[in-house]
């Protein structure tokens, strides 16, 4: 037998009470993060490649950036370069209820995509191929803007999705 005593650790009431609430917090916030991921559809930007950005003039689809039709009046992609201080294409034409994929590289620095009224945000990061989708079911304009600063002319980075019914 032991002589020693039996140590008991302390906890004080109100700091168990928090302790508790603390951890219920992290259940409920990786909760959410699961049902955002699956069930409502929320999706984070991918790395879908790699690219040379100092020959993107030279490789097909980025020499010829824009919008193609994949399935007609339904579903499209749109090939976007962004340079300073610009986006190529600036200006994009779809119908109602069209599913719009975009994907992104740039040609010199780091620059970023966000999509008004969308869940499409992204990097746009020289050499990676990045891509997100937006289902277009209201008409109007939806305006696009670089949201990393990339020099003096950032300000003038900006597009237009125009969506037709």
């Amino acid at each position: 037998m032991s002589d020693a005593p039996e140590q008991n650790i302390h906890i004080d009431p109100y700091e168990r009470t928090w302790i508790r609430i603390s951890i219920g917090f992290l259940i409920f916030f990786i909760i959410m993060i699961v049902v955002a991921g699956l069930a409502l559809g929320i999706q984070v930007p991918t790395d879908e490649g790699r690219v040379n950005p100092n020959t993107l003039d030279a490789e097909l689809p980025w020499s010829e950036p824009g919008l193609r039709e994949i399935v007609p009046g339904e579903e499209y992609e749109v090939y976007i370069v962004a340079s300073r201080f610009s986006f190529n294409p600036r200006e994009i034409t779809v119908p109602k209820g069209a599913k719009v994929t975009f994907w992104a590289t740039s040609s010199d620095v780091q620059h970023g995509f966000a999509l008004e009224g969308t869940n499409v945000n992204m990097m746009v990061i020289p050499g990676q191929v990045s891509k997100l989708s937006a289902t277009f079911d209201e008409p109007g304009e939806y305006n696009y803007i670089c949201h990393e600063y990339c020099g003096l002319g950032h300000a003038a980075m900006f597009g237009t999705v125009t969506v037709e019914s």
